[in-house]
């Protein structure tokens, strides 16, 4: 063996964290863009059309089932938690990408029944919480450390990218088979992509570190001094803003454009940016989150949709204005999960993180899923979104500006395991 091979340098700590983890971010990736997060957000608006032909709902009567999901995923994110602490995580996914999939596909059945349908979401919601980031994000924080926030980012751009490619796989599978087949062939997705790549890839945490036998439990906060620390208060606080300002004018943007004045073919090649600035906004904010204090870098990436919003008030909006509007309120959406998890970690640590995640999750989701009839009520009231704009943007800077206050990062050792 050649002596300067003998002696050459290992490869540094964060290419090794990747050569050994990159399977549990690709199961992540592919478990969470195929998910509960993204899939009923993204394709609803799609069937609609078909579901008011079909049956004669109104769009408020079908745009109810993002209202019955957001309110089971309220108890079942802490109990899927719950569920991952003690299990595992491994577990928990698999079960759910089977359940979530045939679930989905039961909305196909639909014949006219608002409350079969209805129903039909909270079966979904319940079953499908597996999937939510809780759990992936919980073992990529244990597979990962120095790049931690890179291994986020990219696990959690499943979302962004199936919100890119579902509307073009809709289009062909509808067109050719029917509406009820788009549920099918949406159902599918989790089960033969997702659930292959979860049971071969993903594993809860790193077992070669600890020699195949673990004699170690990852060091953090037990739930009790969680919910006793004003940490965990300000980020429930912050996040509810946060989630309900980010989420309200995706929904209503392209009314919001046609209110500013854009043309209707315009709209239709700007709206798609908001899909493409979330996976870079995953990507570059993941990697600032590793080389950055992350509540820096949360206020700041945080903190640019309040220009866009006032920019979003103007009633003679060009192309270029809306475009970069639109651009900094998708890179902010890109980020706001990764920030989270970051947080959930790095202040409390990974010992309880499922279960701190999922209540957070709560808050979250409960922002994410009203804000978008209160922006509508808004518009449906005054004609245009400038007073919850305005609103928002005042929310969104002092929401992002308090988790400066979090401070330094904690330092948690591993503990041994006791029996």
């Amino acid at each position: 063996m050649d002596n300067a091979d003998a002696h050459a340098a290992p490869p540094p700590a964060d290419y090794r964290e990747f050569s050994r983890g990159w399977q549990v971010v690709l199961a992540s990736f592919l478990g969470i863009g195929l998910g509960l997060s993204p899939m009923p957000f993204y394709t609803m608006g799609v069937f609609a059309p078909h579901l008011a032909r079909e049956f004669g709902w109104s769009v408020g009567q079908i745009m109810g089932g993002l209202s019955v999901t957001t309110l089971m995923i309220l108890w079942a994110a802490p109990v899927v938690g719950l569920l991952a602490g003690r299990i595992g995580v491994r577990p928990v996914v698999l079960g759910s990408l089977v359940l979530f999939g045939l679930a989905f596909m039961a909305l196909g059945l639909s014949n006219g029944s608002l409350t079969q349908y209805y129903v039909t979401w909270a079966v979904i919601a319940s079953v499908g919480s597996g999937t939510l980031p809780i759990t992936w994000t919980k073992a990529v924080n244990d597979w990962f450390d120095l790049r931690k926030g890179l291994a986020l980012g990219l696990s959690l751009m499943g979302t962004g990218l199936f919100g890119m490619l579902c509307k073009p796989y809709l289009a062909w599978v509808i067109g050719s088979f029917g509406w009820r087949a788009g549920y099918v062939g949406l159902g599918l997705l989790p089960i033969v992509i997702a659930l292959p790549a979860a049971y071969l890839l993903f594993r809860d945490s790193d077992t070669h570190v600890d020699a195949v036998v673990r004699t170690t439990t990852p060091g953090g906060m037990s739930f009790a001094e969680v919910v006793r620390d004003w940490r965990f208060w300000l980020l429930a606080t912050a996040m509810l803003p946060i989630s309900f300002t980010l989420s309200g004018p995706v929904p209503n943007l392209e009314v919001m454009l046609r209110v500013g004045g854009v043309a209707p073919a315009t709209i239709l090649g700007l709206t798609p940016l908001i899909g493409l600035s979330a996976l870079v906004g995953r990507l570059v904010g993941g990697w600032l989150l590793d080389r950055f204090w992350a509540p820096g870098v949360a206020f700041v990436i945080l903190g640019l949709p309040a220009v866009a919003f006032w920019l979003l008030t103007g009633t003679s909006l060009d192309y270029a204005t809306a475009a970069a509007a639109i651009l900094m309120i998708g890179f902010a959406l890109g980020v706001e999960y990764d920030v989270m998890a970051y947080f959930v970690a790095r202040y409390f640590g990974l010992r309880r993180y499922a279960t701190i995640y999922g209540m957070l999750y709560v808050v979250f989701a409960f922002g994410s899923g009203t804000s978008p009839l209160v922006f509508g009520w808004d518009y449906d009231r005054h004609g245009n979104y400038h007073l919850s704009l305005t609103l928002a943007a005042v929310a969104l800077l002092v929401a992002a500006g308090s988790l400066m206050l979090l401070g330094r990062y904690r330092q948690f050792a591993d503990e041994p395991i006791v029996g």
